[in-house]
């Protein structure tokens, strides 16, 4: 076992995060809003909706999506909050409408339906393009404001899709998500003043929260779990950004069988220029607790873009990397002033990039696609891993530049031959670096 101390990939004579808590990695100014208050739901919109006072029972087995849909609606005429009482309620596609909310009270459960056959069809930014997919179990489509609070759960119910997912799996190893249908839980589309706290959202049969062209989102002390074993739960990425911007993500507790906060956006050779598209910037996730995963903050594999990304004051305990750049070939990639800060805890790899071409498709474009990636800082964390960095060399597919990391305690557990240079070896001239500076390959 080694222990690394400082250890620097690029040294840059650079100003920016000099104050984390008041700008961004490119030096911009954090608006205020990221450290006030939450807004509260006041007003007409307080009025509470109890479902079990219109018609809906206490009863797990009974499929009673029409009845809930009906206390959205009536709380949309006017404006109010739907409230789940204590107790399980099963249900399937719930749409809430402009001036509804939705709590959760402490004993209380939404559940999902694990047919799929009961959930509606509707429009979908889902494997990079607008297309028809199931309905997620709760879905807001351009609701500002809308909030999800509670101590209660949401409960995805996703035992029997994960069990269909693999059966799939063993039949055609390529089979897709679109193939594989499964409910997400929580779909928020072109929605602004986005707010979680304190419910618990568990089991999801495919993405647990997908927010798409949101912007000023807060996740607020929510616990996501899904399992991996005894039956892992396939694509039950926690937190998936979807083009958003202005997001704040603190206090959560997330374990889960995929990535943990995932930034789509869109994939293909013409991403960037398809308007249903778009890149996240201003994503603030910190003072997290991080069980399983394959990446804690992981750009891509449905990404065109990213800036101003940073993931702080968080523990990590069992997820495979901390920051994941996934690389797809096929896709113009931007990724851009990063910032990973006083993290500690334990996982495989500390820093990880590498070409992603699941489901590679050049849609007859000629050649590869270039990606980038630049601005990334990852300092002050102290962490256990196998291997603190491990990045593939691809410069026909993609360069990196300004990377630096310092200032870390990190013990390597792997072998000696696949561990970090020392500082030394990583110390580079001051000044503008060749944009595949202080990359290594990754071993075999």
């Amino acid at each position: 076992m080694r222990r690394l101390l400082p250890v620097m990939i690029v040294f840059l004579l650079s100003g920016i995060a000099a104050s984390a808590a008041e700008v961004w990695p490119d030096g911009s100014k954090m608006e205020k809003w990221f450290t006030s208050e939450p807004v509260r739901v006041s007003g007409q919109e307080a009025r509470r909706f109890v479902i079990t006072d219109y018609g809906v029972v206490r009863d797990s087995t009974l499929l009673q999506t029409a009845a809930i849909q009906k206390v959205i609606d009536l709380a949309a005429e006017k404006g109010g909050t739907v409230v789940i009482p204590e107790g399980v309620f099963l249900s399937s596609s719930l749409f809430f409408k402009p001036g509804t909310h939705l709590h959760l009270e402490k004993g209380a459960v939404l559940k999902g339906s694990d047919n799929v056959s009961d959930y509606e069809v509707r429009q979908v930014h889902i494997e990079g393009v607008i297309q028809p997919y199931i309905a997620a179990l709760v879905n807001a489509y351009s609701v500002d404001g809308f909030t999800i609070t509670g101590e209660g759960v949401i409960d995805g119910n996703g035992l029997q899709y994960w069990r269909d997912f693999w059966t799939r799996r063993r039949v055609n190893p390529n089979c897709t998500n679109l193939e594989a249908l499964r409910p997400r839980m929580i779909y928020v589309a072109q929605s602004r003043d986005i707010f979680f706290e304190g419910v618990t959202f568990r089991n999801s049969g495919f993405w647990t929260t997908h927010l798409y062209k949101c912007d000023y989102v807060r996740i607020k002390d929510v616990t996501i779990f899904a399992p991996n074993e005894p039956i892992p739960a396939p694509s039950s990425d926690a937190i998936d950004l979807d083009a958003c911007n202005n997001v704040h993500i603190t206090g959560c507790n997330i374990s889960v069988n995929d990535d943990i906060v995932c930034l789509k956006g869109g994939k293909g050779p013409w991403a960037d220029e398809d308007p249903d598209n778009g890149t996240n910037s201003n994503v603030l996730v910190e003072n997290c607790y991080f069980g399983r995963g394959p990446g804690v903050l992981t750009f891509g594999s449905e990404c065109i873009g990213a800036r101003n990304v940073i993931l702080r004051d968080s523990e990590v305990h069992g997820a495979t990397r901390v920051l994941q750049f996934k690389m797809r070939p096929d896709t113009p990639q931007n990724y851009e002033y990063v910032l990973v800060e006083n993290i500690t805890g334990e996982s495989r790899y500390f820093f990880y990039v590498a070409p992603w071409t699941q489901f590679f498709d050049l849609k007859g474009h000629d050649g590869l696609l270039m990606s980038y990636g630049s601005h990334v800082t990852m300092r002050n964390c102290r962490m256990t891993c196998e291997k603190a960095i491990a990045i593939t060399e691809q410069p026909d597919q993609y360069e990196l530049s300004d990377i630096v990391i310092e200032n870390n305690d990190i013990t390597e557990t792997g072998p000696k031959e696949a561990r970090m240079p020392s500082k030394q070896d990583w110390q580079m001239p001051t000044g503008t670096p060749d944009p595949r500076s202080g990359v290594i390959p990754e071993s075999k």
